[in-house]
């Protein structure tokens, strides 16, 4: 990593009024932040301001965008109907595809967790599974019961790809928070994670940019050792800019 630290910029989540604030509000988990400072760079929060997309960008040298309690609408991605699990946060999604396709057409270091695999799978011309267990027959429960700091399956990691190369690993230990997946994606994306039982989907990465990674878990929880070293290869990307 160079001398500089780099500036990453972490997309919050937004609520409406109520519980901390009679006002909408913005929140992020403190270990998205945590990660980031503890590998050396410096975690900027990004407010949903579409119209200051292009100074965020112009500012920060590498983008994560962070899940969350919601879904992507399924019309971005061609689906005619949407199940009746689906839930949306328009505002939050509209600035995260204007920030998300800002950071990919700079061709800077993209991390997307979670929901931000979802949403980068879609930007990348991908669909997505809508409902988990409506549609994965003898699924996994993706959305683990025990507790997120705790692993709640295991994932293939595919050979001769970035996300191998990064980890140094066949498998890592993984939380689960979803009940939606990366259903397809198109050449050149990779799908570069999976889970064996029931071949949902965990990771994907666009091999004709610098650094383009999603992954399904949550790596900020730091339960595998891969989880560092995503962490760490994407911000040495970001400080190489």
């Amino acid at each position: 990593m160079s001398d500089r630290a780099p500036i990453i910029g972490i997309t919050a989540d937004a609520e409406e009024a109520g519980g901390y604030s009679k006002l909408p509000w913005y929140a992020l988990r403190q270990n998205y932040a945590g990660v980031v400072a503890a590998a050396g760079g410096v975690p900027l929060i990004l407010p949903h301001e579409s119209a200051l997309v292009g100074r965020y960008l112009d500012m920060i040298d590498g983008l994560m965008v962070t899940g969350g309690a919601f879904d992507v609408d399924p019309a971005l991605f061609g689906a005619e109907t949407r199940h009746a699990s689906v839930t949306l946060k328009a505002g939050r999604t509209d600035f995260e595809l204007a920030v998300l396709k800002g950071a990919l057409d700079r061709d800077m270091p993209v991390l997307g967790i979670c929901g931000g695999q979802q949403l980068l799978a879609v930007v990348l011309g991908g669909t997505l599974i809508q409902h988990i267990p409506g549609e994965v027959p003898g699924a996994l429960a993706h959305e683990q019961p025990n507790p997120r700091t705790e692993p709640g399956h295991t994932v293939t990691i595919r050979p001769d790809t970035l996300l191998a190369r990064i980890t140094g690993q066949t498998s890592a230990a993984v939380n689960s928070a979803h009940h939606q997946a990366v259903k397809a994606v198109p050449d050149p994306v990779v799908v570069n994670a999976w889970t064996d039982t029931d071949g949902v989907i965990e990771g994907i990465e666009d091999p004709t940019r610098r650094f383009c990674l999603g992954v399904q878990w949550h790596p900020e929880y730091a339960i595998d050792p891969a989880d560092t070293a995503i962490v760490k290869a994407f911000l040495e990307a970001a400080a190489s800019r």
